[in-house]
């Protein structure tokens, strides 16, 4: 039994890459000419967001200072991403309180369940988006670090308005 070869014939309108090359020209020619440009200047000139944004998040504190974690586990529990870590604590009056927080931001997927779920609305994400660091260690921010951001934070969906108007 003979290997049978078949040779298909494609048009050159498929096999062009001339053709391909001179239209992605073409198209970069034509950018190039656009008078629409749009270009930010990056430090003075900054974007507005969208209340919805979510960023970096932030622990909000209360009249004292502390943080208004309970420390109830619920964030860690529904991070899809498990970037959350809480190590809960008790002090003498029985009032719980985080002993270790941490969120790593190179896991989070920036969904917002931990600011849905927390009961106390002490953890919400952010509207602040210009996070660099030279480690990856810096990424990891602990609960002095939450409480310590100062950004607007995010203003979630609201199922009575599904527009978001």
């Amino acid at each position: 039994m003979a290997i049978q070869v078949k040779v298909l014939e494609r048009p050159i309108r498929q096999t062009s890459y001339v053709r391909a090359m001179l239209k992605g020209m073409a198209i970069t020619f034509k950018h190039l000419t656009n008078p629409h440009k749009v270009t930010w200047q990056y430090p003075e000139q900054k974007w507005d967001l969208s209340p919805r944004w979510r960023g970096t998040h932030r622990m909000l504190t209360d009249e004292n200072g502390k943080a208004k974690c309970v420390a109830c586990g619920l964030c860690p529990q529904i991070c899809p991403a498990n970037c959350i870590k809480l190590v809960p604590g008790e002090d003498e009056e029985g009032n719980r309180y985080p002993l270790v927080y941490e969120i790593d931001e190179f896991r989070c997927i920036f969904c917002g369940y931990c600011q849905e779920v927390c009961p106390e609305e002490a953890i919400h994400v952010g509207r602040h988006y210009e996070n660099s660091e030279y480690s990856r260690a810096g990424f990891v921010y602990d609960l002095e670090r939450l409480m310590a951001q100062t950004h607007p934070v995010c203003e979630m969906w609201d199922p009575a308005d599904p527009r978001g108007e």
